[in-house]
């Protein structure tokens, strides 16, 4: 099997799950980090024994560097994806993979058309409570889905805006809460109801007026392809980053995601089927634990394109749709239609 050999471009705080995914991978090297800030990425670089460089195009001619990681703020993604895919790499990137749906429909022309794959981190998805929610959906004991319920209540204050100045501009960050923290939460959604056929939602400033140009809270209603309803609430203006709440309410049966345990209810019996919880504490429970999973995936289909099973651009782009959909409802105080 071929030694990959990787680059990460974005030195902030999510690429510490990146550089802790690829030590566990075998036969991957990390090569290379990029970062704007010199200073802090020749430390980093020097940290991880790999090189550094300033410019993520400068990167992109080395001809040993197979993958590229983006772990950069959104409105960067787009123009870097373009890039690596037309320089040959393979690209794994954070969410949100776009700032909107042109963008998208752009990224995914291109990746179309390159040699190499293109992966989007939706790692919640692995959480061992999500596959175990979709293995007892799809065994079918509960019955017929009847709703969903999801409420995500983190806490952002104004020095998480003001040290990352991209965070909270509508043109550098394409929103606020729904398209950075809430989305992953709108993903597992419509990935446990078969897809969102319409929705109805609203976005407001309240505690975050004065440090977010985005919205600091949310909620919506959905409807899902299987017939299913669906409620979601999410705000950062909480005091503490709580671990997601959600309940799938089925015919015989509910399904409750609560403290990063998922419960099965049925009459009254209440039975753990699964945890979240990091065994070592080395990942923040609110992120959840899936990095590791969705990365060593990405090597895996590069390795085996034939068993692929990872998140590509048109998986990721279900998600930032439903951003798009929930701030065009708020706009016009009407239900939105959804294409999928």
């Amino acid at each position: 099997m071929k030694v990959l050999n990787s680059a990460i471009i974005g030195g902030g705080a999510i690429h510490g799950c990146h550089v802790n995914a690829l030590r566990h991978i075998p036969g991957v090297t990390l090569r290379a980090l990029v970062d704007t800030d010199s200073v802090k990425g020749l430390k980093l670089a020097k940290d991880y024994q790999c090189r550094f460089y300033q410019d993520h195009r400068e990167m992109l001619l080395d001809e040993h560097i197979d993958v590229v990681h983006i772990c950069t703020p959104h409105f960067e993604h787009k123009e870097m994806i373009l890039a690596a895919l037309a320089a040959g790499k393979h690209v794994f990137c954070e969410k949100p993979v776009a700032m909107n749906g042109r963008e998208i429909r752009e990224i995914t022309l291109a990746a179309d058309h390159a040699p190499g794959l293109l992966g989007v981190c939706y790692q919640n998805r692995l959480n061992p409570t999500s596959q175990t929610i979709m293995e007892t959906l799809a065994e079918g004991s509960l019955g017929r889905m009847l709703s969903i319920k999801a409420v995500l209540t983190w806490s952002r204050s104004g020095p998480y805006y003001t040290e990352s100045p991209w965070r909270g501009r509508l043109a550098t960050e394409g929103g606020s809460l729904l398209i950075n923290q809430a989305i992953h939460t709108l993903d597992l959604m419509q990935w446990f109801g078969g897809g969102v056929t319409r929705l109805k939602g609203v976005v407001d400033r309240g505690e975050l007026a004065d440090v977010t140009e985005g919205e600091d809270s949310a909620m919506a209603t959905l409807h899902f392809a299987n017939g299913a309803r669906g409620l979601f609430y999410a705000s950062n203006c909480h005091t503490t980053d709580s671990p997601l709440l959600l309940e799938i309410h089925c015919e015989h049966g509910t399904l409750q995601l609560n403290d990063n345990t998922l419960w099965r209810l049925i009459q009254g019996e209440r039975v753990a089927l699964a945890s979240d919880a990091s065994p070592d504490g080395s990942s923040k429970s609110y992120w959840g634990v899936g990095h590791q999973q969705a990365i060593s995936r990405f090597y895996h289909a590069i390795h085996h394109p034939e068993k692929a099973d990872y998140t590509d651009i048109r998986t990721a782009g279900k998600s930032l749709n439903l951003v798009e959909a929930i701030y065009r409802s708020s706009q016009i105080r009407q239900w939105i239609e959804i294409s999928n």
